[in-house]
């Protein structure tokens, strides 16, 4: 089983250029495909959920194989160092930008997923001229948000679930939903797993502490996609409906049966989705085909 699950690993990161990059005064482990590759899309730059490192998510960017797409450890996560001093949204939205400039790319679309949907928020508002396009996946507008089940949640804020494979195997269905509990696509996902250190872990838990992006999504004008799903135990469904209700150019879909990891139980769904998005004709300021959608 253990070379079955290294092979699947291997195949997902084959084409991964990986790089340690400083950046803003830190050390990122930062993960590029099809960088320097010619390409008629603009590169997707991925924000990651807690905890969580960059093989975690390697199989969305092999899916989407016709463009490039950008993911970097957070700060005592995967293989970026520990932390020296804790950050915020503010300063990793900006790190995020010295990044870019680092790597040549000057716009991108950006995604994010759980926690990683926040930044991606505020990336896009902070550094708005280099965002065409927003997708955000199980997410929430913070602060505000409506919360998980408890059992779901402090299960979430034990960072044993990445240290303990048993305690992420007893409690995976509570954190995850039933949508991935085959046994092999569990296992498959567990072992893409880094532990981060203890550090990273609460610094990254408390650089979105009273960050809420609510009162400014109403003059955010991206076009936005948002993804849920109805089984999500931590992230629930009505805080998509909040986001959708707040983002003026935007579009909810939502996963039937979809947990908290939703992108992996439902992979061509949201592939096909986030494709079909992307590809989309960007509207002329003014146009009114730029309404929200329903």
């Amino acid at each position: 089983m253990t070379d079955i699950l290294d092979e699947a690993l291997d195949e997902a990161m084959r084409d991964a250029h990986i790089t340690m990059e400083n950046v803003g005064g830190r050390t990122l482990r930062v993960a590029t495909w099809r960088l320097d590759e010619p390409s008629d899309h603009l590169p997707v730059l991925f924000f990651n959920g807690i905890g969580a490192n960059i093989e975690a998510v390697a199989p969305l960017a092999e899916a989407l194989h016709d463009r490039a797409f950008i993911m970097f450890d957070m700060p005592g996560v995967g293989g970026s160092p520990e932390p020296v001093v804790p950050y915020n949204a503010v300063t990793m939205a900006w790190t995020t930008a010295q990044l870019l400039d680092k790597l040549g790319v000057d716009m991108v679309d950006v995604m994010g997923v759980s926690w990683g949907g926040a930044m991606a928020q505020h990336f896009a508002l902070q550094h708005g001229a280099r965002t065409r396009r927003l997708i955000l996946c199980a997410t929430t507008a913070g602060m505000v948000m409506i919360p998980g089940k408890p059992a779901a949640l402090s299960k979430m804020a034990d960072p044993r679930r990445y240290i303990d494979t048993a305690f992420m195997e007893e409690h995976f269905q509570t954190l995850y939903g039933g949508a991935l509990g085959k046994a092999e696509d569990k296992a498959e996902h567990i072992h893409r797993l880094k532990p981060p250190t203890r550090r990273g872990y609460m610094y990254q838990l408390l650089a979105m502490l009273g960050w809420t992006s609510a009162p400014a999504l109403p003059f955010m004008r991206k076009p936005t996609l948002i993804l849920m799903g109805d089984d999500d135990q931590i992230v629930p469904l009505a805080n998509g409906t909040i986001l959708n209700s707040l983002i003026p150019n935007s579009e909810l879909i939502v996963l039937e049966g979809g947990g908290h990891l939703f992108l992996m139980s439902h992979s061509e769904d949201c592939v096909a989705a986030i494709r079909r998005f992307l590809n989309e004709p960007d509207e002329e300021p003014g146009d009114p085909g730029a309404a929200k959608a329903a």
